[in-house]
């Protein structure tokens, strides 16, 4: 029972401000279509991140911008489909953010990111937080996309934390609840977008992160 408590998240959606980051980018690109290329991004993108081999985040972003807005109908030069990746660090942090990851570190948590994206582009996020992670996995480091399970086996290899040790945080139910489920970890579901998808699948489902530390609490209460 000595061994570290881990509390690890998502970061884009979970901990920053990934809908309404992107919107404020692509604006100036899309004007009013700027939802509709967004929709068509999302789906866009998890194609291009299950492809071999692996591509960084950085071309997964450009090129998935400009195949939404060609799927629309607009035209986009390459240099305008990078505005994504050049602006990354402009993203914010969610205001519910902070006053949350204090408390868990004031409970004895150490924190970790197991993230999607690049090593410099995750460098530029995490200069947007007080603090500084314990931990980061990047896709980059791993050379593979979450849904995956590539992302968690680093952490346990790394941190040598089992599921007993750990809980992981996120936004996407996609990208990290099921997958979390089926590896019998833990999970909180911070459900920021209602999305309407199976809450049996989480652990726990908040819609705030203010309600995370009591639930990380309850869970790591009860371990044996």
């Amino acid at each position: 029972m000595n061994r570290p408590l881990w509390v690890t998240f998502d970061c884009f959606g979970t901990l920053v401000d990934w809908n309404g980051g992107f919107e404020a980018i692509l604006r100036p690109l899309f004007g009013g279509r700027t939802a509709e290329v967004l929709r068509a991004y999302h789906g866009i993108e998890r194609e291009l991140e299950k492809a071999k081999p692996h591509r960084l985040y950085k071309d997964v972003l450009a090129t998935g911008v400009k195949l939404a807005a060609e799927k629309l109908g607009i035209e986009i030069t390459e240099e305008a489909a990078r505005t994504l990746p050049q602006a990354w660090g402009a993203m914010p942090v969610f205001a519910d953010t902070e006053g949350m990851l204090a408390e868990l570190r004031a409970m004895g948590c150490r924190l970790a990111v197991l993230t999607n994206c690049d090593d410099d582009l995750f460098a530029q996020t995490h200069q947007n937080f007080r603090q500084l992670f314990d931990l980061v996995i990047t896709a980059e480091q791993v050379r593979d996309y979450k849904p995956s399970l590539t992302h968690f086996r680093r952490f346990a290899e790394v941190t040598g934390a089992t599921s007993k040790d750990c809980v992981h945080v996120a936004c996407s139910w996609y990208h990290d609840i099921e997958p979390t489920k089926t590896l019998g970890i833990h999970r909180i579901w911070l459900d920021r977008d209602r999305t309407g998808d199976d809450a049996s699948a989480a652990t726990t489902r908040v819609e705030t992160a203010a309600d995370i530390c009591a639930a990380v609490q309850k869970i790591f209460a009860a371990r044996i």
